[in-house]
């Protein structure tokens, strides 16, 4: 098993026994400062060879290599099909889903929100990164689109959420641009989901749990578990780029038994 201080598992309640996630923190890596110390990401100026070996670290532990997607904050998922026929290509895509046994799906972060799926019966299984660019423009809904057709006897209502590790509401300092995007949008929108800042016109605490709970309830998705976690106040388990700039990037994965 994987050294404690490696990871934890999330507080999911519902989910089904053949479902396996984790999420990764900081410590127990190779890299070091900005990125110390178990920077996953290759990304992000850290050194590629402790990159590498902190990824062998966790894949020592895993039932397979985690699929490693090049996030560019869009909303492309990849399914096995797509990975089937893009063999030996790099993967670029915001989400991923699978029915294969011991595929590990991960997404990388360090403020922006991973979110974990999986259907009630564990058959099906799906991860998006959720940054506010994402998941204004539909990567959470594309990725339970994707499992929809993935298992055609699946409902939306069968579908379970887990919002992973994001940077807190009291902390995400968004301007009118970011606002606007999601007004312009056409969504519905919650009361809370964006706090004007006092005496900062422009200035908004936008809260991303509250958004992507709106989002994937407006598509049938009812149970959703999560979101208590901040990355940007929790500097001993998460990298944060908005409160560190320079830094790592920890992973959340999910995989099927």
């Amino acid at each position: 098993m994987i050294s404690a201080n490696l990871f934890f598992k999330p507080d999911w309640s519902s989910q089904p026994k053949s479902v396996h996630a984790i999420v990764t923190t900081r410590e127990g890596g190779v890299s070091m400062p900005p990125y110390s110390s178990l920077n996953l990401a290759d990304h992000v100026g850290d050194s590629i060879e402790h990159v590498i070996q902190n990824r062998l670290i966790l894949s020592r532990e895993l039932p397979g290599s985690p699929i490693w997607l090049k996030q560019v904050h869009g909303t492309d998922v990849s399914t096995p099909q797509s990975r089937l026929i893009n063999q030996g290509f790099e993967v670029e895509a915001d989400a991923a889903v699978s029915n294969i046994s011991s595929e590990v799906l991960a997404i990388l972060t360090a403020d922006c929100m991973p979110v974990l799926f999986a259907s009630k019966k564990g058959e099906c299984i799906g991860v998006a990164h959720a940054g506010w660019r994402g998941l204004c423009n539909g990567v959470l809904e594309n990725t339970v689109s994707a499992m929809l057709a993935l298992s055609p006897n699946l409902s939306a209502a069968d579908i379970l959420v887990w919002l992973g590790p994001a940077i807190g509401s009291e902390a995400f300092e968004v301007g009118a641009d970011v606002f606007e995007a999601f007004i312009n949008q056409g969504s519905l929108i919650p009361n809370q989901a964006f706090i004007p800042i006092n005496k900062r016109p422009g200035k908004f605490l936008a809260n991303l749990y509250l958004l992507a709970q709106s989002r994937l309830k407006a598509v049938g998705v009812t149970s959703i578990e999560g979101g208590n976690l901040c990355t940007f106040t929790d500097c001993t388990q998460f990298f944060s780029y908005r409160r560190d700039g320079q830094t790592g990037r920890f992973a959340s994965l999910i995989w099927l038994s």
